[in-house]
């Protein structure tokens, strides 16, 4: 809650006109909604959800996995199943689920924010 990412992408939501709201009681607990548009964004850390492996130049997750204890093996598996299963909850009860890595947000706020103005310009459309 309220990570560098988190904010970096919420001022580049606000700077173009979205407004949101911020740890919406759905499934997963999105990090921003859009409530009228039924989207749900969430901020996921590389490590928690499973993409150190690229920003560490791995060249499979499975290769990242391998230097792990058994106990952050089983939790980052866990994490990334669990993101599944909201991510369908959501779809099926009508959301459009957007999910950027945290590395992505860094690398460019901006461009995350551009792909969710327009995905809820299209979704206010219909």
């Amino acid at each position: 809650k309220d990570t560098y990412p988190e904010k970096a992408l919420g001022k580049e939501l606000w700077n173009l006109g979205l407004r949101y709201r911020k740890q919406y009681k759905a499934a997963g607990r999105p990090d921003f909604v859009f409530v009228k548009a039924k989207i749900a964004v969430f901020c996921d850390g590389d490590f928690w959800h499973g993409n150190n492996w690229q920003i560490r130049g791995k060249k499979s997750f499975e290769e990242e996995l391998r230097g792990y204890s058994d106990f952050w093996k089983q939790k980052i598996l866990k994490n990334i199943e669990r993101d599944k299963r909201v991510n369908e909850k959501l779809k099926g009860d009508g959301w459009k689920v957007v999910r950027f890595f945290e590395s992505t947000i860094k690398k460019s706020a901006e461009s995350c924010a551009k792909k969710v103005y327009t995905i809820h310009s299209k979704r206010k459309l219909s």
